[in-house]
């Protein structure tokens, strides 16, 4: 019985990090698939200088990576493709400070920057973190939108609420698309096939990229489209044949036993089996159509569309009642439906050569489906359930998010001393969702009338309007040291409406008499907030020679507050099961950020030494925790603690022979309380207090990658590519201090390598990712005191943990035309 949130709470190697914004023109430089002479008023695109360094515009200006003051990382094109980088997933291995854990196609992945998290880690992975921006071109979204045909993809750590329209805690993460050209037609086509250890599958990918001219100079259609048949490995062997007749634990539980699955005869009468579960089918597709007057007035018109589905988790059940390390103990299949579709409309202008005007109006909805076992669940709240002895549940869960936004940007191009960036933002979401809860024949084992086993159903909507102006100012003092000041101003509203009913239950079935499944308005209740204030901006860098930077930044940031999308609750309370938020638990505030940034990079030996360094200490005030409601036990989010995270990141390139190269991060990130606080985690219906100096969870303290490129030419423009790489994760906590049962998650490293033969047409070579494929755990479901936990005599199965995707072996091939 929960309402739409769970009850329990929820970038290989970049070639250089950190930069500082350059007096560059507003404008980017053009790929070889863009017009030669970029005008003033062009979009991000992808570039690499002649020296190799990255043309990167994380400061709304174009610079190179090594020349930018601010922390920004950029991963190439080319990374992208040597290293099979797929989604923020694969990318975050490679990029300081940032740690995303393998959850699976079941989500887009919880993305953490500098380790500004303070939720539980879960096996299911996150659809939303608004803590940091992602952005998609000039649209902001949450979504692992596949990375086909993008250019680079760029991460900028450290609040960015003077640079862009989306309010960003922790950070920003872009993904530059390629651009339709006028002057030509182009095309791609990329494959890859491989075997994958624990799975009987085959897994696969396909794409293609084409750019199309309509009329020379001035339309062109450009399109990346793709299919992923990932294959998968975590079988589910105990699925319940006949729910609600077969028994899901034949040996039940007696004193100094957890009892067991049974022997054959057990199996054959109660159970299957489905393998190979969390698979992934994916269909992307991004679609452009460029409409350009002159140099000086062009539009990018956008579709995108994507959408996955997986039949279950990538956990195991930590070995209950016997089940294995690539085996989910679970009763009913748990499938998720994913579909995203984005539209947008990006307009660049050349305002009177004094500045470039950037308008983007984009609308994106996303839906969700999934069924999960929700047995366990309702076995924890210990209301007696198995006291049926056929008892089981599963739930429907069905959510919807529709987003609309509008950013206006002014930023200057007259040249002098001072550069400028105003802009205005708008940004209404609205979310839905839906949860159906059943007990196949419960009902009819009490004789209760209700034929469909419909035990609990909730609906929530939400719906959250911001609205912000924000810029900043440059000034040159010298060729060689700029200072930036930046302001922003925000408000936003928040309001939900929601309500539950139990149609099993004497009052739900005089409510619902079946087949009612319609709330009874009586039982729908309402909550609003809201808040305004601003952030701001200080930078200054000092360019000491065109070898050595150095840069300081001072930011502040914030995250909105909201309403928790919990069904309230009906005051005063009635007997028996209440499941809902009371006035208290509603709402929470937003959380606010400081931080303190001081870097360096320095090019050595005629650049063949490339170094980054920069550290960092961030002060996060207000904390949004996860925490549950008193009634029902459903998560929420709460104001309830003070933190800071400090560290260092570190990015290096050498050149050690003209066709060797290695290329290495790492980064170090302290993130714990400042504070003590009473009561802060939740576990089994127990609050538990958190202490001064308690970990944060979900992200490492110690993280890095290493990789080896070796090109050797043949001649004729062939040539052989050897890359072998390493990535370290180190240990990550799954709960706040370890407090309420959490768990230190181990740390892992793991190597992946590849041999490619390329020539000016095509590419073909062969891969193989986690080599010595390396069994690690990513995250937890629960906690550990949910293990082998009983229920009079029936033994639960609702911990769980995430595990790394097993060793990938494969060819892959490219073709250019």
């Amino acid at each position: 019985m929960a309402g739409g949130f769970p009850r329990t709470a929820l970038l290989c190697a970049t070639a250089l990090a950190t930069g500082a914004m350059s007096p560059a023109f507003a404008q980017e430089v053009p790929t070889t698939a863009q017009a030669a002479s970029p005008s003033p008023v062009e979009p991000p695109v992808a570039e690499e200088a002649d020296n190799n360094d990255i043309i990167v515009t994380g400061s709304r200006r174009q610079t190179t990576l090594q020349d930018a003051p601010i922390n920004i990382s950029a991963i190439s094109a080319e990374t992208i493709k040597n290293q099979r980088l797929d989604d923020i997933r694969s990318l975050a291995s490679f990029t300081p400070g940032v740690t995303v854990a393998d959850t699976g196609p079941a989500s887009a992945g919880q993305i953490i920057l500098r380790g500004i998290s303070s939720a539980d880690t879960n096996d299911t992975g996150a659809n939303a973190n608004n803590a940091l921006g992602v952005y998609l071109g000039e649209v902001p979204l949450y979504l692992d939108f596949k990375l086909i045909d993008i250019a680079r993809v760029e991460v900028l750590q450290g609040p960015q609420g003077t640079l862009y329209g989306l309010g960003t805690l922790a950070g920003a993460v872009r993904y530059l698309p390629n651009r339709p050209d006028a002057t030509g037609i182009s095309a791609e086509v990329h494959g890859r096939g491989y075997a994958q250890s624990h799975s009987d599958q085959l897994g696969g990918v396909g794409d293609f990229s084409l750019n199309l001219p309509i009329v020379a100079d001035h339309i062109a259609f450009r399109t990346a489209t793709g299919y992923y048949d990932n294959a998968g490995f975590i079988d589910y062997n105990y699925l319940l044949k006949q729910p609600g007749v077969s028994d899901p634990q034949p040996v039940r539980a007696s004193e100094g036993s957890t009892g067991g699955l049974g022997g054959t005869d057990d199996y054959l009468a109660n159970f299957k089996r489905k393998e190979d579960v969390n698979y992934e089918h994916t269909f992307t597709t991004r679609n452009q159509l460029l409409l350009e007057y002159n140099p000086d007035l062009k539009a990018y018109l956008t579709y995108a569309h994507q959408t996955t589905k997986t039949g279950g988790r990538q956990a195991n059940g930590a070995g209950v009642l016997g089940t294995g390390r690539y085996e989910g103990p679970w009763r009913y299949l748990e499938p998720i439906s994913r579909k995203a579709d984005l539209f947008s409309a990006e307009i660049f202008a050349n305002v009177f050569n004094v500045a470039q005007l950037v308008s983007t109006t984009a609308y994106t909805k996303q839906a969700n489906t999934s069924v999960d076992d929700n047995t366990d669940l309702l076995l924890d709240l210990d209301y007696g359930y198995e006291a049926f002895p056929s008892f089981s549940s599963y739930a429907n869960n069905a959510n919807q998010t529709k987003q609309f936004n509008q950013e206006v940007r002014l930023v200057s191009t007259h040249g002098g001393p001072i550069n400028w960036v105003i802009g205005g933002f708008y940004n209404r979401q609205k979310f839905a969702s839906t949860r159906f809860e059943y007990t196949p024949g419960y009902a009819e084992y009490y004789d209760i009338p209700r034929p469909d086993n419909l035990e609990y159903l909730s609906a929530v909507s939400t719906k959250l309007v911001e609205k912000a102006a924000y810029g900043e100012a440059t000034l040159h003092i010298t060729s060689k040291w700029q200072v930036t000041g930046g302001l922003r101003y925000f408000k936003y509203d928040a309001d939900v409406s929601g309500g539950s009913d139990l149609p099993l239950t004497g009052g739900g079935i005089r409510r619902m008499p079946f087949p009612s499944i319609t709330i009874a308005p009586s039982r729908i209740r309402t909550g609003s907030t809201g808040k305004d204030g601003f952030v701001w901006k200080g930078n200054t860098s000092y360019k000491f020679s065109d070898n050595l930077l150095a840069y300081f930044t001072y930011t502040t940031g914030y995250r909105v507050g909201g309403v928790n999308r919990v069904v309230p609750c009906i005051l005063p309370l009635a007997a028996g099961q209440n499941l809902c938020a009371l006035p208290n638990e509603l709402i929470f505030g937003p959380d606010k950020t400081r931080n303190f940034e001081l870097g360096a990079r320095a090019s050595l030996f005629d650049r063949r030494l490339q170094l980054t360094l920069d550290g960092f200490h961030v002060d996060w005030s207000g904390v949004q925790v996860p925490s549950q409601t008193v009634n029902g036990a459903i998560g929420i989010t709460v104001n309830g603690a003070n933190a800071v995270s400090k560290g260092f990141d570190f990015s290096g390139a050498l050149k050690i022979t003209p066709d060797l190269d290695l290329i290495g991060t790492y980064s170090y990130v302290d993130a714990h309380l400042t504070q003590d606080v009473a009561g802060l985690v939740v576990s089994q219906g127990q609050r538990f207090d958190a202490s001064k100096g308690d970990r944060l969870p979900g992200s490492a303290k110690n993280s890095g990658s290493a990789r080896l490129v070796y090109n050797y030419p043949l001649g004729d423009d062939r040539s052989i590519q050897a890359i072998w790489a390493a990535v370290y994760r180190g240990d990550i906590y799954s709960r706040v201090g370890l407090r309420g049962n959490g768990e230190k998650i181990p740390g892992y490293v793991t190597h992946s390598t590849s041999l490619t033969y390329t020539t000016g047409r095509y590419d073909v070579g062969l891969f193989a990712d986690n080599v010595f494929d390396k069994y690690a755990i990513t995250s937890i479901g629960n906690d550990i005191s949910s293990f082998n936990q009983v229920r009079t005599d029936v033994v639960e199965r609702y911990f769980s943990r995430g595990v790394l995707t097993p060793r990938r072996v494969g060819v892959e091939f490219r073709v250019r035309l």
